[in-house]
C-alpha cells in the first residue's frame, strides 16, 4: 500500500491525496481549471459533463466509455483512466472528431459541444455512431441535424492508430490506494467484510443514482463500499435454460450481450435513460433502489426473475415477486449484497412499454410489461408487471389469474383492461393524473395484445 491515491488523467498520473471522495469528477475538473468539460443540470440529464474513461470490453480488452462527470464521485476514479476535450487536439490539428463538428457546423453557442465531442470521441473508437451515441446530449440552439451529419461522416471513417488507439493496450486502469471513506474491495467477501466492519457504509455501484444526491451536497452515508471493481459482480452467463447476470454488469453490456434473447428487456433498455447513465448503471442498483418507477423492475417481474445474494450468513436466493416488501424496501438484510439476478428463458410473448414526457432519458409515468404463453389458443402463463401505480413494482396477479385458461378474444381483453384500470391506486403528481395512470394500466395491456397476440 501506497497511501498515495492517484488516477490518470489525461495520460498524466495526478495525486487525490486530501480529496473528498464525495465530490463529482465534474467539480473536481472545474476546480483544476479544465473548464472544458460543462456544468449544465447536474443531475446526469443533459450530458455537458460528458468525459471518456477506459473501461473493459466484453471482448476482453479495453474501450472508452462515455459517462457523465457531473454523477461520478471522486471516491470511484483512483486508478481510473480519464479522458477529458483538452486533450483530444493535437496541438493546431483537431481531432477527427471535433474537425467533423467543425465541418458540418454543429456548434454555435458552444456550451453543449465538448460534451457532444467527448461522446463522440467514445463512440468513434468504440465503433457506435449512431442517433444513441449523443442521445444524452441536449443541444438547445444548433439542433441535432449538423450533428448527426458529423455523426454520419465519423461512421464512415477509418479509424487511425492514433496516441488514442494505443492507450487502449494499455492497462485499464493501475493499482491506486482508495481515498479515506470510500472502499474500492475487489471480491464479494471483501465487500461483505468490509460491510460488517463498517455498517454504516453505503453500497455504491454505477453512482447513477446516489452521485445525483453527492452531486447536489446532500448527505448519503459516512463512508461508501464501491462495487464496481469486483469481477465476480460483472459475468453474465448464458445457459440453455437460464441467464444469471451479474449485479454489477453495466446496462450497456447487458444491451449488447443479451440482445435478442428478452424481447421486453430489449425494449426497456431502449428507453433506458441515456448512453451515458447505461454505461454505469447496473441492474443491481436498479434493484437496490427498490424505486417504484425503477424501469427494470417490471421487466424482472414480469420475466419470474430470481435475486442471489450474499451476506455474513452466507448466500439465498428470493423470488423478486416477493422482493419488494414496501416504497424503497425489499427483503435484503442491511449487510448482505445483491449479487446477481436469473432470468429464465420461456417460449411465449413478452413486450415492455414505458410512457413519458420526454421519450428517451426520463422517468416513467408508467411502465408496463407484459408476457404470455399459450397451450394452443389458450393462455397458459401471464404476467402483467407494472411500474409507476403503486408503492412499488407491482404484478396484477388478480388479472393475470383471469386471464388463465382463456383465449384472447375481444371480451376477454376488454374486461380484463376493465380489471386493470382498478387494480391500482397510483398517485397525482406533477408528471401526471392517478386517472390516467389508471388509464394507462388498461390501454397499454389492449395495445400489447394488438400488436403481439394478432
Amino acid at each position: 500500500m501506497t497511501n498515495r491515491p492517484f488516477f490518470h488523467l489525461n495520460g498524466r498520473d495526478i495525486p487525490l491525496a486530501d480529496t473528498d471522495p464525495t465530490e463529482s469528477l465534474l467539480r473536481w475538473l472545474r476546480r483544476a481549471h479544465l473548464t472544458g468539460t460543462k456544468e449544465g443540470c447536474a443531475d446526469g440529464d443533459c450530458g455537458a459533463c460528458t468525459v471518456a474513461i477506459v473501461e473493459s470490453a466484453e471482448d476482453g480488452g479495453a474501450t472508452y466509455r462515455a459517462v457523465n462527470s457531473c454523477l461520478l464521485p471522486m471516491g470511484s476514479v483512483p486508478g481510473r483512466r480519464v479522458v477529458t476535450v483538452e486533450s483530444l487536439a493535437d496541438g493546431d490539428t483537431l481531432h477527427p472528431v471535433q474537425a467533423a463538428m467543425v465541418r458540418c457546423a454543429g456548434s454555435q453557442c458552444g456550451y453543449c459541444t465538448p460534451g457532444i465531442v467527448m461522446s463522440l470521441f467514445a463512440g468513434y473508437y468504440n465503433g457506435e455512431l449512431t442517433d444513441i451515441t449523443t442521445e444524452g446530449n441536449l443541444c438547445r440552439c444548433t439542433g441535432y441535424r449538423p450533428i448527426r451529419a458529423a455523426t454520419d461522416e465519423l461512421a464512415g471513417d477509418s479509424r487511425p492508430d492514433d496516441a488514442f488507439c494505443r492507450a487502449l493496450h494499455a492497462d485499464v486502469g493501475g493499482a491506486s490506494d482508495p481515498i479515506p471513506a470510500f472502499h474500492l474491495p475487489v471480491s464479494v467477501d471483501q465487500a461483505i467484510a468490509l460491510k460488517r466492519d463498517n455498517p454504516q457504509a453505503a453500497w455504491i455501484a454505477g453512482a447513477t443514482d446516489l452521485g445525483v444526491a453527492l452531486s447536489h451536497g446532500q448527505p448519503v452515508a459516512p463512508s461508501f463500499i464501491a462495487l464496481d471493481r469486483i469481477a465476480a459482480l460483472r459475468h453474465i452467463d448464458i445457459q440453455a435454460g437460464h441467464v444469471l447476470i451479474g449485479a454489477g454488469v453495466p446496462l450497456t453490456t447487458i444491451e449488447t450481450q443479451l440482445a435478442g434473447l428478452f424481447p421486453a428487456l430489449d425494449q426497456m433498455l431502449y428507453w433506458f435513460a441515456a448512453r451515458q447513465v447505461r454505461n454505469r448503471a447496473t441492474l443491481g442498483g436498479n434493484l437496490g433502489t427498490a424505486s417504484p418507477i425503477g424501469d427494470l423492475l417490471p421487466v424482472l417481474l414480469a420475466l419470474d426473475a430470481q435475486v442471489h445474494c450474499a451476506g455474513p450468513e452466507g448466500a439465498r436466493t428470493l423470488p423478486v415477486s416477493d422482493f419488494f416488501t414496501g416504497y424503497r424496501k425489499t427483503r435484503r438484510a442491511d449487510g448482505e449484497l445483491i449479487v446477481a439476478v436469473t432470468l429464465p428463458r420461456r417460449s411465449g410473448l413478452s413486450a415492455a412499454y414505458k410512457v413519458a414526457k420526454r421519450q428517451t432519458d426520463d422517468i416513467s409515468i408508467v411502465a408496463a410489461v407484459f408476457a404470455l404463453d399459450f397451450d394452443q389458443d389458450i393462455i397458459a402463463h401471464a404476467r402483467l408487471a407494472y411500474g409507476g401505480v403503486a408503492a412499488t413494482p407491482m404484478r396484477a396477479t388478480a388479472v393475470e389469474e383471469f386471464l388463465l385458461g382463456r383465449t384472447l378474444d375481444t371480451d376477454t381483453v376488454a374486461e380484463a383492461c376493465r380489471r386493470l384500470e382498478s387494480v391500482f391506486t397510483p398517485l397525482d403528481d406533477h408528471r401526471s393524473s392517478a386517472a390516467y395512470r389508471r388509464r394507462l394500466c388498461g390501454s397499454l395491456f389492449a395495445k400489447f395484445v394488438q400488436e403481439h397476440c394478432r
